[in-house]
């Protein structure tokens, strides 16, 4: 007699969030690049100001700011992935880019002005701050996050 010995692999859900955080990251430096050029004060006032960090203008104090919210979205979008089970290189970019504007409503335009303004920032945006530089930002964040997680989702 003999007896068979199954052994269960657990699953990981929620996506690959390694691969989010790698993704998010690589996205917000090429963001972060894109502010610099053509809006410096974003990056090195208004971003550090959601935490009181600033003023003093601070750009490397903002990237690790924004560094960090782009890890932090990058978690989020690996759950949207697996949450719609995005397989292809095409979809996962797609969807990066949808993530990216809806970052850029919901975060940028709507949620940054109001909390610059209760934190009493100097660089406090009107609401709702719909600026298309903004959305370009953003866009590529997506982009950039979506390509980064295709390419590492398999490897880490």
């Amino acid at each position: 007699m003999s007896t068979a010995t199954q052994t269960e692999h657990p699953t990981a859900t929620g996506g690959n969030w390694k691969a989010g955080v790698v993704g998010g990251i690589v996205g917000a430096i090429v963001m972060g690049g894109l502010v610099l050029a053509m809006n410096t004060p974003t990056l090195a006032v208004a971003i550090p100001s959601l935490y009181t960090l600033a003023p003093p203008a601070n750009p490397g104090l903002g990237l690790a700011v924004h560094l960090s919210h782009g890890a932090v979205l990058g978690v989020v979008f690996a759950g949207i992935v697996d949450a719609f089970e995005l397989d292809s290189t095409a979809t996962q970019i797609g969807a990066g880019i949808g993530w990216g504007v809806v970052t850029w409503v919901v975060l940028a335009a709507l949620v940054m002005p109001v909390w610059l303004s209760a934190v009493g920032s100097p660089a406090s945006p009107p609401l709702p701050n719909f600026a298309p530089p903004s959305l370009l930002w953003h866009a590529v964040y997506g982009a950039v996050l979506g390509g980064v997680y295709a390419a590492v989702a398999d490897r880490i």
